[in-house]
Formats: C-alpha cells, structure tokens, sequence
C-alpha cells in the first residue's frame, strides 16, 4: 500500500504551464506504475497519462500528447505530470494512481478503485 498527495495545482491561463507533483509514501514507491487522471465537473475520469516504475516507458493520452510529459524521480517518491499549453478544456481535478507492476505502460495499463489513489488538486485553465 502506498499513500498519495497530489500537489501543484491551481489557476492559469491557457497556453500557460503548470507542474503538478504527487508524493508517495512508502519504500516500495518504485515498484509501482504512476497514472494521472483528471475528472471535470459532470463528466466521467480521464486518462491522462503513465509512466512504468522505472520511467523508462510513459503513455499519454491523445488528447494531451505534446502538451504534457509524465515523469518520475524515485529517489524523491515522487511523479510530476509538466502541463504546457493549457487550454480551458483541460479544467479538471487532477489525481494521481498507483499500482503494482513492473510492466510497461501502453493503452492496456489499468488503475483500478482498489489501487492506490490520491485527493486530486484542482487545475483550472481560463481562456
């Protein structure tokens, strides 16, 4: 088990950037894989993007790619998700995941409810 707290968000512009960093708990942090996902208001969680336990392979969803970069430092237990060119359309609380694998990540990668997750921060884009 691994205990999450996702930091970094807040309000900016569009095409601004914002880091956001999610901390975790534990010794065993760089066993896991990482996801970020992000939920607006009336709508369904999102897909944003993950990375493998080793960083050396990440996935991102498509309507990020290019925009956002997925990355990790084990050493500081911690995963950052680097958001450039903000758009109103990303506005959304933003979680970050865990889970036991030591696979790579691809569109197959699962975070199910019973694997770790976090509070989420709030990231809003204003146009």
């Amino acid at each position: 088990q691994v205990q999450l707290v996702e930091s970094g968000g807040g309000l900016v512009q569009a095409g601004g950037s914002l880091r956001l960093s999610c901390a975790a708990s534990g010794r065993t942090f760089s066993s896991y894989a990482m996801g970020w996902f992000r939920q607006a208001p009336g709508k369904e969680r999102e897909f944003v993007a993950a990375i493998s336990w080793s960083g050396s392979s990440t996935y991102h969803a498509d309507s990020v790619k290019g925009r956002f970069t997925i990355s990790r430092d084990n050493a500081k237990n911690t995963v950052y998700l680097q958001m450039n060119n903000l758009k109103p359309e990303d506005t959304a609380v933003y979680s970050c995941a865990a889970k036991l694998s030591l696979r790579t990540v691809g569109p197959r990668t699962n975070f199910a409810l019973s694997d770790n997750w976090g509070q989420g921060t709030q990231v809003t884009v204003s146009s």
